[in-house]
């Protein structure tokens, strides 16, 4: 699958309030530093880049805006010009202008990461399908936590993460990884001397 030269980057809560213990135990410690590589290429190949910031009502989360944890991580704080949607549930699409921003640009591809894979990227990867988006969902650009089910039992959070994305492919989203991805921008660039309009 190679990515056209407009897809964008889908940034998804990359927030410091993730941090906190509260959460449990998290699989995928890389996922941070996948996420930045990403960026960087995106940055470097002049593709949208689009932040989605998780502005939570609930009272005790971390992610709440008047809470540092509601700040962008540093691997993912947007530079100016970055456009920033704020949402108040699972997905992005949700209450915020992103699909007319997306439709405006004829954006029709997008590279889904962040937290968490089971929540808000496995919802807006989702919508993102059923509008009719092209949708790749980063694996080892994304993370999650343990969970409890209904009847009490835990499940980890790598077992949550392999679960969501299973869930997700083929049916929602192309599933890949950060080093494909890479290597697909990598051979969609520009020749050194076509940038230098020789």
């Amino acid at each position: 699958m190679t990515l056209p030269g407009n897809a964008a980057l889908l940034l998804i809560d990359v927030q410091q309030g993730f941090d906190d213990p509260k959460w449990g135990q998290r699989n995928n410690p890389d996922a941070e530093a996948r996420i930045a590589a990403l960026l960087a290429a995106w940055r470097r190949t002049n593709r949208p880049v689009v932040h989605v910031q998780h502005m939570s009502r609930e009272p005790d989360s971390p992610l709440r805006p008047d809470r540092p944890g509601n700040a962008f991580k540093p691997e993912a704080a947007p530079r100016t010009g970055e456009p920033v949607f704020q949402k108040t549930v699972n997905s992005a699409f949700i209450g915020t202008d992103l699909e007319s921003h997306l439709r405006a640009r004829k954006i029709e591809s997008l590279v889904i990461l962040g937290l968490t894979t089971d929540h808000c990227v496995s919802t807006t990867a989702r919508m993102a399908a059923n509008l009719g988006f092209e949708t790749v969902v980063v694996s080892d650009g994304t993370a999650t936590f343990e969970r409890a089910g209904p009847d009490g039992r835990r499940y980890g959070a790598e077992e949550m993460h392999r679960s969501a994305l299973a869930s997700l492919h083929g049916e929602f989203a192309a599933i890949r990884r950060t080093e494909e991805i890479l290597r697909d921008l990598g051979r969609s660039e520009p020749a050194q001397d076509e940038k230098q309009g020789l």
